[in-house]
């Protein structure tokens, strides 16, 4: 439902690491410029998008949207250059119900078969705090282009302990009004706004 989805704030700062084993892990705030510039990939088995709606006044019910892809472009002595384009597939939308699964796919909901993806793209990148950043752009969902903000927060970054890549992480979050994209459906007994949480990888590219 609503995606994604995401990202680049990295820059906004950094994290210490130890080694063990040849590996890197996330310790304590480090200057932003350990954080290697350059273009990264979204590591897809790794990031994932959470929607969030109310369910008719009872309680909050979420699914998730595996599968992202996308680029980021990064210098963490320049956040403000920083930027994002991920997209997100509508048809691996999962509640974990199948049925509710189909219904979300089909043309009363986001429409898979006509629009297949959710794209955000950045504009903005604003620092807000020594690992924090401010992320605006425009997302393209069910086929309408509005404004998005994301809040994210850096993670951690260093060498993947697996597969050797340089790789940063982060989480983000935003909301959105799906009517503003033409997802009407039991609006409001099923909420208007929606809330988005990501947490994402990205490996930095050769």
């Amino acid at each position: 439902m609503k995606s994604h989805a995401l990202a680049a704030l990295l820059a906004a700062t950094a994290v210490s690491a130890v080694s063990l084993s040849g590996s890197v892990f996330a310790d304590a705030p480090a200057a932003p410029e350990t954080i290697q510039a350059g273009s990264y990939k979204v590591e897809t088995n790794h990031t994932l998008a959470r929607f969030t709606v109310n369910h008719f006044g009872f309680n909050d019910f979420f699914g998730v949207i595996p599968g992202a892809s996308g680029t980021l472009t990064l210098n963490p002595k320049a956040l403000a250059d920083t930027k994002l384009d991920v997209s997100l597939p509508v048809a691996a939308i999962s509640t974990t119900n199948a049925t509710l699964d189909g219904e979300l796919k089909s043309a009363d909901w986001f429409d898979a078969a006509t629009y297949p993806t959710i794209r955000f793209v950045s504009n903005k990148v604003v620092q807000t705090s020594a690992n924090t950043a401010r992320i605006s752009g425009t997302i393209t969902l069910h086929g309408v282009s509005r404004p998005f903000t994301l809040d994210a927060k850096l993670g951690g970054a260093g060498v993947n302990m697996m597969d050797k890549a340089y790789t940063v992480g982060f989480s983000a979050s935003g909301t959105l009004k799906r009517s503003d994209f033409g997802v009407t459906k039991y609006v409001p007994a099923v909420s208007d706004e929606v809330r988005i949480d990501i947490t994402a990888a990205f490996e930095k590219q050769p």
